[in-house]
């Protein structure tokens, strides 16, 4: 059995919602949920539109997702939703992967799959979770410290030594002064996560700490001699509520 230690406040399992338009696999997954106790089986549905309407009604947590559905496919419900859950895709179609992992997706199941497989993917979940209540906590607190996993242990950060942030497919690399971390989180989570007076989105592959940006040079800006680009569609929002700003209040 899972090491129930590391589960969110309470000990509480992580309320899945399974769905896929065959009985058959909803079952698979359901028994293997079954297996763990960090998981529970909330509701079950075959079709996205039943989703849609569930995750208005109740709290759901990690969502088993099958891409081919009557009506509205997997990928296109996903994109659809401004907050979605944590999310793994479970699909016979290997061909639909990069959309999934554009879209940040926790894991993407080849059906059929193991066992050994399930459990790889929903401890990734798990544990994305637990950094985003982490986060959540240290930001509530207002404390400076955070708490990233690496590997089988977790790493003491302060949030404001952190340069700035890199997304790669669906991994975050958060740059410091003397070295560099690999986390398994979206850009947006993160970005709500850390306070938003210091940290800006100043690209769809970058969030940088304002307070460490050296110089601002046409469509780019330096931080500790590295050259980030600025979005065209950025720049004027950096501008106006980072750059004048600071200079305003000097």
């Amino acid at each position: 059995m899972a090491n129930s230690n590391s589960l969110k406040s309470g000990n509480n399992p992580l309320k899945c919602l399974i769905i896929d338009d065959e009985l058959v696999a909803i079952k698979i997954i359901a028994t293997n949920i079954e297996k763990l106790d960090f998981l529970i089986v909330e509701d079950t549905c075959s079709s996205a539109i039943e989703a849609a309407d569930i995750l208005k009604r109740k709290e759901i947590d990690l969502m088993f997702l099958d891409i081919n559905m009557p009506y509205l496919s997997g990928l296109d419900f996903l994109e659809s939703l401004n907050k979605a859950p944590l999310t793994i895709i479970t699909t016979a179609y290997s061909e639909y992967a990069l959309d999934g992992f554009r879209l940040h997706v926790v894991d993407y199941l080849l059906k059929p799959f193991a066992f050994q497989r399930f459990f790889q993917a929903v401890q990734i979940a798990l544990d994305l979770f637990n950094s985003r209540v982490s986060l959540q906590n240290n930001t509530d607190d207002k404390s400076d410290v955070m708490y990233i996993r690496q590997g089988d242990t977790f790493q003491r950060i302060n949030w404001e030594d952190i340069l700035f942030v890199e997304t790669m497919q669906n991994y975050l690399k958060l740059h410091f002064k003397e070295k560099t971390f690999i986390i398994h989180q979206t850009m947006a989570s993160l970005e709500d996560m850390l306070p938003k007076d210091t940290f800006f989105r100043i690209h769809k592959s970058y969030l940088v700490n304002t307070s460490r940006i050296e110089t601002v040079a046409g469509g780019r800006l330096f931080i500790e001699g590295k050259e980030i680009p600025i979005s065209k569609h950025k720049k004027e929002d950096f501008l106006n509520t980072v750059i004048y700003k600071k200079l305003a209040s000097k």
